[in-house]
């Protein structure tokens, strides 16, 4: 059952780390409306607290 965490805490970095590249990227490059900032950005801020879930994780796994 462990194991199943641990790929799935993996993934859930992964996609985050993912979603949060191709958000700037396509921020950068002018590919979002105005209108949209505020639903991009929460997706971000989801992603980022997604990334900080793993990390929270990983620490209390290397602290057992």
């Amino acid at each position: 059952m462990a194991m199943d965490h641990e790929k799935a805490y993996e993934k859930m970095n992964q996609i985050a780390r993912s979603s949060i590249a191709v958000i700037d990227t396509v921020a950068q490059r002018g590919g979002f409306k105005g209108e949209e900032f505020s639903t991009i950005g929460q997706l971000r801020d989801n992603c980022q607290h997604a990334i900080q879930i793993v990390e929270t994780y990983k620490q209390d796994k290397a602290a057992e």
